[in-house]
């Protein structure tokens, strides 16, 4: 299973662990992923992700699954979160582009 954030597109990094001698070794820092029942409103029904629990932090702040995942870019996404985006839009219809400020 990749660990990989389906929400935000966390995944592993690269460092050094630091001896107290300095000496270098290489580990990976992971990504803090569980399991999660979230509930689309708009189509009636749970859906299981594992994201980061920062990421849940961040639907909680966005009002839920629906507005964040109308908000998120495709381009971040899993192709199951990708999935639910556009069965989201399709119910819900399209969200009106941000207003341009006049200068």
């Amino acid at each position: 299973m990749s660990r990989r954030c389906e929400l935000t597109a966390k995944g592993p990094q690269v460092g050094h662990t630091v001896s107290h001698s300095n000496i270098k070794t290489k580990r990976r820092f992971l990504p803090n992923l569980v399991n999660v029942t979230f509930i689309s409103e708009a189509l009636g029904r749970n859906v299981r992700l594992r994201v980061s629990t920062s990421a849940i932090k961040s639907v909680d702040h966005n009002g839920g699954l629906d507005p964040f995942l109308l908000k998120a870019k495709a381009a971040v996404l899993s192709p199951r979160a990708l999935d639910l985006k556009r069965a989201i839009q399709k119910k819900v219809g399209p969200t009106p582009a941000p207003a341009k400020k006049a200068s």
